[in-house]
């Protein structure tokens, strides 16, 4: 294993020497160094609470180191906050959004640099011509005009990206940016990168999808438990050493598939439209996983949505054990032993609380006696999920927005196993987490089907879903395009029931 750029290397745009981070409970960063080279894509994998997020939040300039040393073009320099960092050419792309949702995609874009006229005023014209140019660059056809907080979670980390591309940065640092992101919106935002690197732009990238790395990595980096394992080529790793440097074990089951008993119908769907949706009809039964496919806009999220009374329903029915169900609001379908988990985990948590609160949310009432809270048995019931789960650091007291975006995530999850709902319905559930995480999170997900919890997996992950649906739903424009039980899907037929029309809706559409 090297540990640092050939010979024959340019010297390192950036160093950092001994980088030291302590927070509340826990020495994120210990005596970590990195050296990042022009016009290099650098890696930096790890587990979740490994100190990726940190690491880039310092050179950022969004958290201040506690020792170490920085160097830029080989002089020492303190990095004060992100203004005097962007000033120096450094930009980042978060896990958790940034962007303000009542403003528009344009004034996103342009945030913090808007051009302005002679007196000061800004220059709205300009405002959207530099938004389009960025847009346009990044291939995404979305209207500058229209307000962030109508955008879906894929599209307002589209809007991200572009805010700090234009800010023509000489780092870019990248964290988690394709957590949200379609495979061809993926590949566009590779095209861009590999655009950058080309103009000599230094990019360090993290990423819980290692087929990344092998995409557009020149070099890796793994941390764990805040502390620098080694350094390599790119070309000279594979899936199993990166998982082993990360881990520090063998990891034998990525995607586990436990074994459960399918019984009767636990949610049915019948003729359900809603928004985009229309028409779609489903059936999950007790310990069983049915998994939905789709590309961005087909309706996925919409489809969680309306089962969880957050989106309105025009047509169609809900059956949840054989009974009708009209939920009109979360409070409805938790009543009815419905859970979701979403997409975007922040709708999901109240991040300045701690952790237990925040893992007893939905199910609040089981821990009331006699008109008053039961905190032992609430603190009790929300450490049992934080050690099955592995949730790092495993700090109760500990307000979330202090946790990993992945550990975060987990306990979004908790809250959910907390619930013991009897349909349980998971968007993206594995966004953001690592290698070892998503293995746990399958292992307690086939916990809950053995237990007769009927499973909605909702997932753009097509090797997530193969390893462990019992039957995949595909739906296309808001309708279901195909129906496959397990052994009989591959990818091939599961993309070409989301993007190639029948001959009859070829005929339909002229």
């Amino acid at each position: 294993m090297t540990d640092g750029p050939a010979a024959a290397a340019p010297p390192p745009l950036l160093e950092l020497r001994g980088i030291h981070k302590r927070f509340p409970g826990v020495h994120a960063l210990d005596g970590v160094d990195l050296d990042l080279l022009p016009g290099e894509v650098h890696a930096l994998l790890g587990e979740n609470g490994a100190g990726k997020s940190t690491l880039l939040k310092i050179i950022s300039g969004a958290v201040p180191k506690d020792a170490g040393e920085i160097r830029l073009d080989g002089h020492r320099v303190e990095l004060r906050h992100v203004v005097h960092a962007r000033a120096l050419g450094i930009g980042m792309v978060h896990q958790e959004l940034s962007l303000i949702r009542s403003l528009s995609v344009a004034e996103n874009v342009v945030l913090g640099s808007w051009p302005r006229r002679p007196g000061g005023l800004v220059d709205w014209a300009a405002v959207r011509r530099r938004a389009e140019e960025v847009l346009a660059a990044l291939g995404v056809p979305l209207d500058p005009r229209v307000p962030v907080g109508r955008l879906s979670l894929a599209e307002q980390q589209l809007v991200e990206i572009a805010r700090v591309l234009s800010l023509r940065v000489r780092i870019l640092l990248l964290d988690e940016p394709t957590s949200a992101l379609a495979e061809r919106e993926r590949d566009r935002l590779f095209e861009v990168i590999d655009g950058l690197r080309r103009q000599g732009v230094a990019v360090v990238y993290t990423s819980h999808r290692l087929g990344e790395v092998f995409r557009i990595g020149d070099r890796v980096t793994v941390l764990r438990d805040g502390r620098k394992i080694g350094t390599l080529p790119a070309r000279q790793a594979d899936e199993d050493l990166l998982v082993r440097m990360m881990v520090g074990r063998e990891l034998h089951e990525r995607f586990p598939k436990t074994a459960a008993e399918v019984g009767a119908s636990v949610l049915e769907v019948r003729d359900l439209s809603a928004g985009a949706l229309r028409g779609v009809s489903l059936v999950v039964r007790r310990g069983e996983l049915v998994g939905v496919f789709g590309l961005r806009g087909a309706g996925r999220t919409t489809l969680a949505r309306a089962l969880f009374g957050l989106q309105p329903v025009a047509a169609g029915s809900i059956l949840v054990d054989g009974l009708p169900v009209r939920p009109r609001s979360p409070a409805d379908a938790i009543r009815a032993g419905i859970g979701y988990l979403t997409e975007d985990r922040r709708q999901g948590l109240v991040t300045l609380l701690p952790v237990v609160p925040n893992i007893t949310l939905a199910t609040l009432r089981a821990f009331v006696r006699w008109g008053v809270l039961d905190g032992q048995a609430e603190r009790r019931t929300a450490d049992h999920y934080v050690r099955a789960l592995n949730i790092h650091p495993p700090l109760l007291g500990r307000r979330v927005l202090y946790f990993s975006g992945g550990n975060q995530q987990k306990i979004a999850f908790a809250k959910w196993l907390c619930g013991r709902p009897r349909v349980l319905i998971l968007d993206e559930p594995t966004r953001g987490i690592d290698v070892g995480a998503k293995s746990e999170v399958f292992r307690l997900i086939g916990q809950l089907a053995q237990q007769g919890v009927g499973i909605l997996l909702l997932s753009s992950e097509l090797p997530e879903l193969l390893a462990v649906a019992d039957r995949i739903v595909v739906l296309r424009g808001g309708q279901v395009s195909g129906e496959f039980h397990r052994g009989e899907a591959t990818q091939e037929r599961l993309l070409r029931a989301a993007t190639v029309l029948s001959a009859a809706e070829a005929a339909q559409a002229g």
